[in-house]
Protein backbone atom coordinates (compact mmCIF):
# COMPACT_ATOMS: atom_id res chain seq x y z
CA UNK A 1 0.00 0.00 0.00
CA UNK A 2 3.23 2.16 0.39
CA UNK A 3 4.48 1.44 -2.95
CA UNK A 4 1.47 2.30 -4.04
CA UNK A 5 0.75 5.60 -2.62
CA UNK A 6 3.84 6.72 -3.51
CA UNK A 7 3.31 6.09 -6.98
CA UNK A 8 0.05 7.49 -7.19
CA UNK A 9 1.60 10.93 -5.35
CA UNK A 10 4.34 11.28 -8.22
CA UNK A 11 2.24 10.36 -10.92
CA UNK A 12 -1.06 12.77 -9.76
CA UNK A 13 1.36 15.42 -9.29
CA UNK A 14 0.28 18.37 -11.89
CA UNK A 15 3.80 18.59 -13.15
CA UNK A 16 3.44 15.06 -14.46
CA UNK A 17 -0.30 15.19 -15.62
CA UNK A 18 0.10 18.42 -17.58
CA UNK A 19 3.44 16.46 -19.22
CA UNK A 20 1.24 13.62 -19.59
CA UNK A 21 -1.57 15.50 -21.06
CA UNK A 22 1.09 17.03 -23.90
CA UNK A 23 2.21 13.21 -24.73
CA UNK A 24 -1.08 11.88 -24.95
CA UNK A 25 -2.18 14.92 -27.74
CA UNK A 26 1.15 14.66 -29.88
CA UNK A 27 0.96 10.62 -29.30
CA UNK A 28 -2.85 11.07 -31.11
CA UNK A 29 -1.30 13.51 -33.46
CA UNK A 30 1.51 11.53 -34.62
CA UNK A 31 -0.28 8.65 -35.14
CA UNK A 32 -3.04 10.44 -37.16
CA UNK A 33 -0.66 10.79 -39.79
CA UNK A 34 0.32 8.44 -42.19
CA UNK A 35 3.93 7.00 -42.20
CA UNK A 36 4.40 8.89 -38.41
CA UNK A 37 3.94 5.77 -35.69
CA UNK A 38 3.72 5.04 -32.31
CA UNK A 39 7.20 4.04 -32.24
CA UNK A 40 8.46 7.22 -33.77
CA UNK A 41 6.59 9.79 -31.50
CA UNK A 42 8.15 7.61 -28.67
CA UNK A 43 11.42 7.60 -30.01
CA UNK A 44 11.35 11.48 -30.15
CA UNK A 45 9.61 11.52 -26.35
CA UNK A 46 12.74 9.48 -25.28
CA UNK A 47 15.72 12.43 -25.16
CA UNK A 48 13.13 14.58 -23.37
CA UNK A 49 12.46 12.38 -20.31
CA UNK A 50 16.30 12.15 -19.46
CA UNK A 51 16.10 15.41 -17.11
CA UNK A 52 12.98 13.92 -15.66
CA UNK A 53 12.52 11.33 -12.80
CA UNK A 54 11.96 7.54 -13.55
CA UNK A 55 8.27 7.56 -13.00
CA UNK A 56 7.51 10.86 -14.11
CA UNK A 57 9.34 10.27 -17.55
CA UNK A 58 7.75 6.90 -18.13
CA UNK A 59 4.72 8.29 -17.43
CA UNK A 60 4.78 10.89 -20.15
CA UNK A 61 5.94 7.97 -22.85
CA UNK A 62 3.62 5.69 -21.61
CA UNK A 63 0.77 8.66 -22.59
CA UNK A 64 2.16 9.40 -25.96
CA UNK A 65 2.22 5.48 -26.54
CA UNK A 66 -1.54 4.66 -25.44
CA UNK A 67 -2.64 8.35 -27.29
CA UNK A 68 -0.76 6.76 -30.33
CA UNK A 69 -3.02 3.54 -30.33
CA UNK A 70 -6.29 5.35 -31.03
CA UNK A 71 -4.49 8.10 -33.17
CA UNK A 72 -4.70 5.93 -36.35
CA UNK A 73 -8.24 5.19 -35.79
CA UNK A 74 -8.49 9.00 -36.96
CA UNK A 75 -7.23 8.82 -40.20
CA UNK A 76 -8.56 5.35 -41.12
CA UNK A 77 -11.76 6.56 -40.36
CA UNK A 78 -11.70 9.69 -42.60
CA UNK A 79 -9.63 8.80 -45.06
CA UNK A 80 -9.51 5.01 -45.63
CA UNK A 81 -5.37 5.24 -44.81
CA UNK A 82 -4.37 3.14 -41.51
CA UNK A 83 -2.49 6.05 -39.45
CA UNK A 84 -0.32 3.36 -38.03
CA UNK A 85 -0.21 -0.53 -38.68
CA UNK A 86 -2.17 -1.68 -35.82
CA UNK A 87 -4.85 0.26 -37.53
CA UNK A 88 -4.93 -1.79 -40.71
CA UNK A 89 -8.16 -3.95 -39.21
CA UNK A 90 -10.01 -0.46 -38.47
CA UNK A 91 -10.02 0.56 -42.20
CA UNK A 92 -12.05 -1.97 -43.18
CA UNK A 93 -15.50 -0.89 -41.44
CA UNK A 94 -14.78 3.06 -39.87
CA UNK A 95 -13.72 4.40 -43.19
CA UNK A 96 -17.35 2.75 -45.14
CA UNK A 97 -19.50 3.54 -42.23
CA UNK A 98 -17.45 7.27 -42.75
CA UNK A 99 -18.21 7.16 -46.23
CA UNK A 100 -21.66 5.86 -45.82
CA UNK A 101 -22.76 9.56 -44.08
CA UNK A 102 -21.63 8.87 -40.18
CA UNK A 103 -18.36 10.03 -39.74
CA UNK A 104 -18.79 10.90 -36.21
CA UNK A 105 -20.10 7.77 -35.38
CA UNK A 106 -17.09 5.81 -36.23
CA UNK A 107 -14.62 8.18 -34.64
CA UNK A 108 -16.28 7.57 -31.97
CA UNK A 109 -16.86 4.08 -31.90
CA UNK A 110 -12.98 3.58 -31.98
CA UNK A 111 -12.25 6.79 -29.58
CA UNK A 112 -14.70 4.48 -26.85
CA UNK A 113 -13.38 0.84 -28.27
CA UNK A 114 -9.53 1.77 -27.60
CA UNK A 115 -10.52 3.46 -24.00
CA UNK A 116 -11.95 0.13 -23.10
CA UNK A 117 -9.82 -2.14 -24.39
CA UNK A 118 -6.95 -0.04 -22.79
CA UNK A 119 -8.43 0.00 -19.27
CA UNK A 120 -8.86 -3.68 -19.77
CA UNK A 121 -5.89 -4.74 -20.48
CA UNK A 122 -4.61 -2.55 -18.11
CA UNK A 123 -6.22 -4.55 -15.06
CA UNK A 124 -4.91 -7.56 -16.61
CA UNK A 125 -2.01 -6.50 -16.58
CA UNK A 126 -2.19 -5.79 -12.82
CA UNK A 127 -3.75 -8.78 -11.90
CA UNK A 128 -2.16 -11.41 -14.22
CA UNK A 129 1.13 -10.50 -15.27
CA UNK A 130 3.66 -12.68 -13.31
CA UNK A 131 1.87 -15.79 -14.86
CA UNK A 132 1.44 -14.33 -18.23
CA UNK A 133 4.73 -13.59 -18.32
CA UNK A 134 6.35 -16.98 -17.42
CA UNK A 135 4.38 -18.59 -19.66
CA UNK A 136 4.96 -16.18 -22.77
CA UNK A 137 8.47 -16.49 -22.03
CA UNK A 138 8.21 -20.36 -22.13
CA UNK A 139 7.33 -20.22 -25.90
CA UNK A 140 10.11 -21.40 -28.43
CA UNK A 141 10.35 -20.79 -31.90
CA UNK A 142 8.58 -24.19 -32.89
CA UNK A 143 5.52 -22.49 -31.21
CA UNK A 144 5.88 -18.64 -32.43
CA UNK A 145 6.19 -20.81 -36.02
CA UNK A 146 2.62 -22.27 -35.43
CA UNK A 147 1.14 -19.10 -33.55
CA UNK A 148 1.75 -16.96 -36.69
CA UNK A 149 0.29 -20.27 -39.24
CA UNK A 150 -3.04 -20.01 -36.93
CA UNK A 151 -2.32 -16.29 -37.46
CA UNK A 152 -2.10 -16.55 -41.90
CA UNK A 153 -5.36 -18.37 -41.41
CA UNK A 154 -7.01 -14.76 -41.06
CA UNK A 155 -6.37 -14.53 -44.74
CA UNK A 156 -9.96 -16.17 -45.29
CA UNK A 157 -11.71 -13.68 -43.62
CA UNK A 158 -10.01 -10.89 -45.49
CA UNK A 159 -10.60 -12.65 -48.81
CA UNK A 160 -13.64 -10.32 -50.03
CA UNK A 161 -15.52 -11.07 -52.54
CA UNK A 162 -12.95 -13.79 -54.28
CA UNK A 163 -10.81 -16.62 -52.46
CA UNK A 164 -8.81 -16.81 -55.52
CA UNK A 165 -7.78 -13.30 -55.62
CA UNK A 166 -7.31 -12.89 -51.45
CA UNK A 167 -4.79 -16.23 -51.38
CA UNK A 168 -2.68 -14.64 -54.41
CA UNK A 169 -2.74 -11.09 -52.59
CA UNK A 170 -1.63 -12.92 -49.53
CA UNK A 171 1.29 -15.09 -51.35
CA UNK A 172 2.57 -11.34 -53.02
CA UNK A 173 2.90 -10.02 -49.37
CA UNK A 174 5.24 -13.09 -48.37
CA UNK A 175 6.53 -12.75 -51.36
CA UNK A 176 7.74 -9.23 -50.44
CA UNK A 177 8.66 -10.06 -47.28
CA UNK A 178 11.60 -12.44 -48.67
CA UNK A 179 13.20 -9.96 -50.06
CA UNK A 180 16.85 -8.26 -48.97
CA UNK A 181 18.65 -9.77 -46.41
CA UNK A 182 18.57 -13.07 -44.89
CA UNK A 183 16.63 -12.53 -41.28
CA UNK A 184 19.67 -15.04 -39.44
CA UNK A 185 22.72 -15.17 -42.08
CA UNK A 186 22.25 -11.80 -43.39
CA UNK A 187 23.07 -12.46 -46.75
CA UNK A 188 21.20 -10.84 -49.80
CA UNK A 189 18.44 -12.41 -51.68
CA UNK A 190 16.36 -11.91 -54.49
CA UNK A 191 17.27 -8.50 -54.90
CA UNK A 192 17.93 -9.11 -58.54
CA UNK A 193 21.63 -7.14 -58.63
CA UNK A 194 19.65 -3.96 -57.60
CA UNK A 195 20.84 -1.73 -55.10
CA UNK A 196 17.42 -0.42 -54.56
CA UNK A 197 16.21 -3.51 -53.13
CA UNK A 198 19.58 -4.52 -51.40
CA UNK A 199 17.53 -3.84 -47.73
CA UNK A 200 14.44 -5.25 -48.67
CA UNK A 201 11.23 -3.43 -48.88
CA UNK A 202 10.58 -1.80 -45.39
CA UNK A 203 7.07 -2.93 -43.68
CA UNK A 204 5.93 0.99 -43.04
CA UNK A 205 6.74 1.93 -46.86
CA UNK A 206 4.89 -1.36 -48.08
CA UNK A 207 1.94 -0.30 -45.67
CA UNK A 208 2.32 3.44 -46.89
CA UNK A 209 2.19 2.68 -50.82
CA UNK A 210 -0.34 -0.09 -50.49
CA UNK A 211 -3.02 1.74 -48.60
CA UNK A 212 -2.31 5.46 -48.92
CA UNK A 213 -0.77 5.96 -52.26
CA UNK A 214 -3.56 3.33 -53.75
CA UNK A 215 -6.02 5.02 -51.94
CA UNK A 216 -5.34 9.25 -52.81
CA UNK A 217 -5.06 7.62 -56.33
CA UNK A 218 -8.13 6.63 -56.68
CA UNK A 219 -9.72 9.61 -54.93
CA UNK A 220 -8.43 11.84 -58.08
CA UNK A 221 -9.72 9.23 -60.82
CA UNK A 222 -12.75 11.48 -61.57
CA UNK A 223 -11.37 14.97 -62.39
CA UNK A 224 -15.08 16.36 -62.50
CA UNK A 225 -15.50 15.61 -58.84
CA UNK A 226 -12.17 17.12 -58.29
CA UNK A 227 -12.70 20.48 -59.80
CA UNK A 228 -16.52 20.56 -58.13
CA UNK A 229 -14.75 20.78 -54.97
CA UNK A 230 -16.12 16.79 -53.84
CA UNK A 231 -15.29 15.78 -50.29
CA UNK A 232 -13.30 12.77 -49.00
CA UNK A 233 -16.03 12.02 -46.72
CA UNK A 234 -19.61 13.66 -46.39
CA UNK A 235 -22.29 12.96 -44.01
CA UNK A 236 -23.01 14.04 -40.11
CA UNK A 237 -19.94 15.47 -38.05
CA UNK A 238 -22.11 14.85 -34.71
CA UNK A 239 -20.10 12.03 -32.81
CA UNK A 240 -22.99 11.77 -29.66
CA UNK A 241 -20.57 10.63 -27.44
CA UNK A 242 -22.42 8.95 -24.76
CA UNK A 243 -25.30 7.14 -26.96
CA UNK A 244 -21.96 5.83 -28.73
CA UNK A 245 -20.56 4.80 -25.49
CA UNK A 246 -23.49 2.50 -24.84
CA UNK A 247 -23.54 1.28 -28.19
CA UNK A 248 -19.90 -0.25 -27.76
CA UNK A 249 -21.03 -1.65 -24.07
CA UNK A 250 -23.94 -3.34 -25.55
CA UNK A 251 -21.36 -5.63 -27.27
CA UNK A 252 -19.44 -6.74 -24.25
CA UNK A 253 -18.99 -10.09 -25.34
CA UNK A 254 -16.77 -8.69 -28.65
CA UNK A 255 -15.16 -5.74 -26.81
CA UNK A 256 -13.98 -8.04 -24.05
CA UNK A 257 -12.63 -11.34 -26.23
CA UNK A 258 -10.77 -8.63 -28.45
CA UNK A 259 -8.90 -6.98 -25.87
CA UNK A 260 -8.14 -10.44 -24.21
CA UNK A 261 -6.87 -11.26 -27.59
CA UNK A 262 -5.14 -7.81 -27.57
CA UNK A 263 -3.44 -8.87 -24.29
CA UNK A 264 -2.39 -12.24 -25.28
CA UNK A 265 -0.82 -11.40 -28.32
CA UNK A 266 0.68 -7.92 -26.65
CA UNK A 267 2.41 -10.53 -24.04
CA UNK A 268 3.96 -12.39 -26.73
CA UNK A 269 7.58 -10.51 -27.30
CA UNK A 270 7.73 -9.67 -30.79
CA UNK A 271 4.15 -9.32 -31.97
CA UNK A 272 1.78 -6.14 -31.07
CA UNK A 273 -0.99 -4.09 -32.53
CA UNK A 274 -0.14 -4.81 -36.40
CA UNK A 275 -1.02 -8.12 -35.42
CA UNK A 276 -3.78 -7.99 -32.23
CA UNK A 277 -6.11 -5.70 -34.64
CA UNK A 278 -6.17 -8.49 -37.32
CA UNK A 279 -6.87 -11.26 -35.03
CA UNK A 280 -8.96 -9.46 -33.10
CA UNK A 281 -11.02 -8.58 -36.21
CA UNK A 282 -10.96 -11.81 -37.58
CA UNK A 283 -12.39 -13.75 -34.50
CA UNK A 284 -15.16 -11.06 -34.05
CA UNK A 285 -16.16 -12.41 -38.04
CA UNK A 286 -15.82 -15.51 -37.09
CA UNK A 287 -18.32 -15.37 -34.03
CA UNK A 288 -20.96 -12.66 -35.34
CA UNK A 289 -24.35 -14.01 -36.27
CA UNK A 290 -23.91 -11.20 -39.70
CA UNK A 291 -20.27 -12.21 -40.74
CA UNK A 292 -21.37 -10.18 -44.44
CA UNK A 293 -21.75 -7.25 -42.47
CA UNK A 294 -17.90 -7.13 -41.83
CA UNK A 295 -16.37 -5.20 -44.49
CA UNK A 296 -19.32 -2.70 -44.99
CA UNK A 297 -19.38 -0.48 -42.10
CA UNK A 298 -20.51 -2.60 -38.58
CA UNK A 299 -19.51 -1.43 -35.68
CA UNK A 300 -18.63 -4.78 -34.56
CA UNK A 301 -15.68 -4.57 -36.43
CA UNK A 302 -15.01 -1.27 -35.49
CA UNK A 303 -14.80 -2.26 -31.56
CA UNK A 304 -13.05 -5.33 -32.21
CA UNK A 305 -9.83 -3.79 -33.89
CA UNK A 306 -9.72 -1.10 -31.58
CA UNK A 307 -10.14 -2.46 -28.31
CA UNK A 308 -7.84 -4.94 -29.87
CA UNK A 309 -5.00 -3.20 -30.91
CA UNK A 310 -5.08 -0.54 -27.29
CA UNK A 311 -5.23 -3.41 -25.48
CA UNK A 312 -1.56 -4.87 -26.32
CA UNK A 313 -0.45 -1.77 -24.42
CA UNK A 314 -0.92 -3.46 -21.52
CA UNK A 315 -0.21 -6.80 -22.46
CA UNK A 316 2.82 -5.39 -24.28
CA UNK A 317 4.35 -4.26 -20.26
CA UNK A 318 3.53 -7.95 -18.60
CA UNK A 319 7.30 -9.49 -19.77
CA UNK A 320 8.87 -5.91 -19.48
CA UNK A 321 7.30 -5.94 -15.80
CA UNK A 322 7.37 -9.42 -14.87
CA UNK A 323 11.28 -10.64 -17.12
CA UNK A 324 12.58 -7.61 -18.72
CA UNK A 325 11.56 -8.92 -21.83
CA UNK A 326 10.34 -5.86 -24.02
CA UNK A 327 7.06 -7.15 -26.21
CA UNK A 328 7.76 -4.50 -28.85
CA UNK A 329 9.82 -1.79 -29.90
CA UNK A 330 8.23 0.91 -28.39
CA UNK A 331 8.61 -1.29 -25.16
CA UNK A 332 12.26 -1.69 -25.51
CA UNK A 333 12.75 2.09 -26.09
CA UNK A 334 10.60 1.97 -22.40
CA UNK A 335 12.77 -0.27 -21.25
CA UNK A 336 16.21 1.86 -22.26
CA UNK A 337 14.63 4.94 -20.82
CA UNK A 338 14.47 2.90 -17.14
CA UNK A 339 17.67 2.01 -17.65
CA UNK A 340 19.04 5.72 -18.23
CA UNK A 341 18.01 6.28 -15.38
CA UNK A 342 19.94 3.17 -13.39
CA UNK A 343 17.30 1.03 -12.74
CA UNK A 344 17.76 -2.57 -13.64
CA UNK A 345 14.65 -3.95 -15.32
CA UNK A 346 14.42 -8.15 -14.47
CA UNK A 347 12.35 -10.40 -12.43
CA UNK A 348 12.77 -8.10 -9.34
CA UNK A 349 11.83 -4.92 -10.90
CA UNK A 350 8.71 -5.29 -9.03
CA UNK A 351 10.94 -6.14 -5.81
CA UNK A 352 12.99 -3.27 -5.83
CA UNK A 353 10.90 -0.71 -7.23
CA UNK A 354 7.30 -1.44 -5.88
CA UNK A 355 6.48 2.26 -6.00
CA UNK A 356 7.79 1.93 -9.99
CA UNK A 357 6.08 -0.18 -11.18
CA UNK A 358 2.57 0.77 -9.43
CA UNK A 359 2.75 3.95 -10.76
CA UNK A 360 3.44 2.67 -14.10
CA UNK A 361 -0.20 0.84 -13.95
CA UNK A 362 -1.61 4.26 -12.60
CA UNK A 363 -0.68 5.90 -15.59
CA UNK A 364 -1.65 3.21 -17.66
CA UNK A 365 -5.22 4.10 -16.17
CA UNK A 366 -4.64 8.03 -16.42
CA UNK A 367 -3.28 8.26 -20.11
CA UNK A 368 -6.52 5.78 -21.20
CA UNK A 369 -8.41 8.79 -19.47
CA UNK A 370 -6.35 11.60 -20.95
CA UNK A 371 -6.89 10.10 -24.24
CA UNK A 372 -10.60 9.41 -24.06
CA UNK A 373 -11.06 13.82 -22.57
CA UNK A 374 -8.35 15.10 -25.46
CA UNK A 375 -10.16 12.63 -28.53
CA UNK A 376 -14.06 13.59 -27.52
CA UNK A 377 -12.76 17.70 -26.75
CA UNK A 378 -10.76 17.68 -30.43
CA UNK A 379 -13.55 15.08 -32.16
CA UNK A 380 -15.04 18.11 -33.77
CA UNK A 381 -11.66 19.63 -35.35
CA UNK A 382 -11.01 16.19 -36.24
CA UNK A 383 -13.97 15.59 -38.42
CA UNK A 384 -13.26 19.37 -40.11
CA UNK A 385 -11.05 16.82 -42.22
CA UNK A 386 -14.06 15.89 -43.97
CA UNK A 387 -15.27 19.47 -44.90
CA UNK A 388 -11.86 20.04 -46.81
CA UNK A 389 -12.50 19.13 -50.66
CA UNK A 390 -10.35 16.27 -52.18
CA UNK A 391 -8.20 18.99 -54.03
CA UNK A 392 -6.84 20.27 -51.02
CA UNK A 393 -6.61 16.87 -48.63
CA UNK A 394 -5.21 14.56 -51.48
CA UNK A 395 -2.04 16.27 -51.58
CA UNK A 396 -1.00 17.24 -48.11
CA UNK A 397 -1.86 13.54 -47.16
CA UNK A 398 0.36 12.93 -49.98
CA UNK A 399 3.05 15.17 -49.06
CA UNK A 400 2.92 13.33 -44.87
CA UNK A 401 3.12 9.70 -46.26
CA UNK A 402 6.40 11.06 -48.65
CA UNK A 403 7.67 12.82 -45.47
CA UNK A 404 7.16 9.95 -43.36
CA UNK A 405 8.70 7.41 -45.78
CA UNK A 406 11.92 9.34 -45.73
CA UNK A 407 12.01 9.89 -41.72
CA UNK A 408 11.67 5.93 -41.33
CA UNK A 409 15.43 4.92 -42.56
CA UNK A 410 16.59 8.72 -44.47
CA UNK A 411 16.90 7.02 -47.99
CA UNK A 412 15.61 8.38 -50.92
CA UNK A 413 15.72 5.01 -52.61
CA UNK A 414 12.88 4.33 -50.11
CA UNK A 415 11.09 6.90 -52.13
CA UNK A 416 11.29 5.35 -55.38
CA UNK A 417 9.97 2.27 -53.59
CA UNK A 418 7.00 4.15 -52.57
CA UNK A 419 6.08 5.13 -56.36
CA UNK A 420 6.41 1.44 -57.44
CA UNK A 421 4.65 0.06 -54.61
CA UNK A 422 1.53 2.61 -54.53
CA UNK A 423 1.09 1.63 -58.30
CA UNK A 424 1.02 -1.90 -57.51
CA UNK A 425 -1.37 -1.46 -54.84
CA UNK A 426 -3.35 0.72 -57.30
CA UNK A 427 -3.79 -2.08 -60.05
CA UNK A 428 -4.75 -4.40 -57.39
CA UNK A 429 -7.13 -2.51 -56.25
CA UNK A 430 -8.61 -1.96 -59.44
CA UNK A 431 -8.28 -5.36 -60.55
CA UNK A 432 -10.66 -5.96 -57.49
CA UNK A 433 -7.73 -7.79 -55.14
CA UNK A 434 -7.98 -7.37 -51.76
CA UNK A 435 -5.16 -5.07 -50.39
CA UNK A 436 -5.69 -6.75 -46.19
CA UNK A 437 -4.09 -10.29 -47.38
CA UNK A 438 -1.04 -8.51 -48.89
CA UNK A 439 -0.32 -6.56 -46.05
CA UNK A 440 -0.87 -9.66 -43.60
CA UNK A 441 1.64 -11.67 -45.38
CA UNK A 442 4.24 -8.84 -45.08
CA UNK A 443 3.72 -8.51 -41.85
CA UNK A 444 3.77 -12.57 -40.81
CA UNK A 445 6.12 -13.45 -43.42
CA UNK A 446 9.31 -12.07 -41.89
CA UNK A 447 8.36 -13.73 -38.68
CA UNK A 448 7.47 -17.16 -39.65
CA UNK A 449 10.25 -17.48 -41.20
CA UNK A 450 12.88 -16.48 -38.72
CA UNK A 451 10.84 -18.71 -36.30
CA UNK A 452 10.54 -21.88 -38.23
CA UNK A 453 14.60 -21.67 -38.94
CA UNK A 454 15.05 -21.01 -35.50
CA UNK A 455 13.46 -24.24 -34.50
CA UNK A 456 15.27 -26.28 -37.20
CA UNK A 457 18.56 -25.10 -36.32
CA UNK A 458 17.81 -25.39 -32.47
CA UNK A 459 16.65 -29.22 -33.31
CA UNK A 460 15.97 -30.69 -36.63
CA UNK A 461 13.44 -32.63 -35.41
CA UNK A 462 10.23 -31.49 -37.69
CA UNK A 463 8.51 -33.75 -35.63
CA UNK A 464 8.63 -31.42 -32.58
CA UNK A 465 6.39 -28.76 -34.00
CA UNK A 466 3.45 -31.73 -33.11
CA UNK A 467 4.70 -32.79 -30.02
CA UNK A 468 5.28 -29.61 -28.16
CA UNK A 469 1.58 -29.32 -26.47
CA UNK A 470 1.29 -25.33 -27.23
CA UNK A 471 2.80 -25.87 -30.78
CA UNK A 472 0.00 -28.77 -31.36
CA UNK A 473 -2.56 -26.43 -30.18
CA UNK A 474 -1.67 -23.81 -32.28
CA UNK A 475 -1.58 -25.89 -35.61
CA UNK A 476 -4.79 -27.68 -34.58
CA UNK A 477 -6.70 -24.55 -33.97
CA UNK A 478 -5.09 -23.02 -37.73
CA UNK A 479 -7.03 -26.68 -39.35
CA UNK A 480 -10.24 -25.54 -37.75
CA UNK A 481 -9.80 -22.32 -38.27
CA UNK A 482 -9.15 -23.13 -42.24
CA UNK A 483 -12.16 -25.74 -41.94
CA UNK A 484 -14.29 -23.54 -40.69
CA UNK A 485 -13.34 -20.65 -43.43
CA UNK A 486 -14.09 -23.15 -46.47
CA UNK A 487 -17.40 -24.44 -44.64
CA UNK A 488 -18.39 -20.54 -44.55
CA UNK A 489 -17.60 -20.15 -48.05
CA UNK A 490 -19.14 -23.21 -49.32
CA UNK A 491 -22.16 -21.80 -47.23
CA UNK A 492 -22.62 -18.76 -48.86
CA UNK A 493 -22.14 -20.02 -52.59
CA UNK A 494 -24.60 -22.67 -51.93
CA UNK A 495 -26.99 -19.64 -50.39
CA UNK A 496 -26.46 -17.61 -53.56
CA UNK A 497 -26.99 -20.65 -56.21
CA UNK A 498 -29.11 -23.03 -54.78
CA UNK A 499 -29.91 -24.76 -57.26
CA UNK A 500 -26.27 -25.85 -57.73
CA UNK A 501 -24.91 -29.13 -56.54
CA UNK A 502 -22.78 -28.67 -53.08
CA UNK A 503 -20.48 -31.11 -54.35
Amino acid sequence: MEAFMLGAAEVLSLTTLAMMLAGAIAGIIAAAIPGFTVTMAIVLTLPLTFTMDPLQGISVMLSVYVGGYTGGLISAALLGIPGTPSSVATTFDAFPMARGGEPGRALSLGVWASFFGTVISTAVLIVAAPPLAVFAVRLGPWEYFSLIVFALTIVASLVGNSLQRGLIAALIGLAISTIGADPIMGRPRFDMGWELLRAGLPFLVVLIGIFAISQLASEVEDAKAIKRGEKLVDGDIDFKTWSVMREVLSRPVNLVRSSMVGVAIGALPGAGGSIANLVAYDQAKRASKTPEAFGTGTPDGIVASESGNSATAGGGLIPLISLGIPGSAVDAILMASLMVHGISVGPRLIMDNADLVYGMFIAMAVSSLMMLVVCVVSMRAFLRVAEVPKWVVVPVVLVCCVVGSFALNNRVTDLYLLAAIGLVGYALKALDYPLAPLVLGVILGPIAETNLRRALMTDADWTLFLTRPVSLIFLVAAVLSVAWAIRGILKARNQADPGKDPA
